[in-house]
């Protein structure tokens, strides 16, 4: 973007609005290491990252929890390791192919994962207490479509 542009009243809006956006991504990304401590101190939160999207998705390869993760192959198989040793995480063998092994979380680690995302959940809910569900509905819309996820 040309500097004139931001010599406007929408540019001053747009670089208003990435400075928010980038207050987010800071504020989201503290919260997640908190939330990976409280999960588990001796843990890096890239492997509360692993146990957060086994979570939220359910059993999977270790090749596509990578792929999802972004994370290479190496780091995903050394912290899978850690997680197994610690209880969180074992290796079943996949219903439709015995030959293929899925990562799933064992109950300890569902239900230290629950409760972590429980404080996690408290600090937003507590933001966004005072808002009717107007309001809430409004900001929830914006977000899809900023997110490019237009359901409607």
């Amino acid at each position: 973007m040309n500097a004139e542009r931001k010599d406007t009243s929408r540019g001053q809006l747009e670089l208003k609005l990435g400075g928010q956006i980038s207050a987010l991504i800071s504020a989201s990304h503290a919260l997640n290491v908190r939330t990976a401590a409280a999960f588990d101190s001796s843990i890096q939160p890239a492997a509360f990252h692993i146990v957060r999207w086994l979570y939220s998705y359910g059993p999977t390869s270790a090749s596509v929890l990578a792929e999802s993760t972004a994370m290479d192959r190496s780091s995903v198989s050394r912290l899978i390791k850690q997680l197994e040793n610690l209880g969180y995480v074992r290796r079943e063998d996949s219903p439709n192919d015995r030959r293929a092994i899925l990562l799933t979380l064992t109950e300890l680690g569902r239900q230290k994962t629950f409760d972590a995302l429980q404080d996690k959940e408290f600090i937003f809910y507590e933001r966004i207490a005072q808002w009717d569900n107007q309001q809430l509905e409004t900001f929830i819309q914006m977000l899809q479509e900023f997110n490019g996820f237009n359901d409607n």
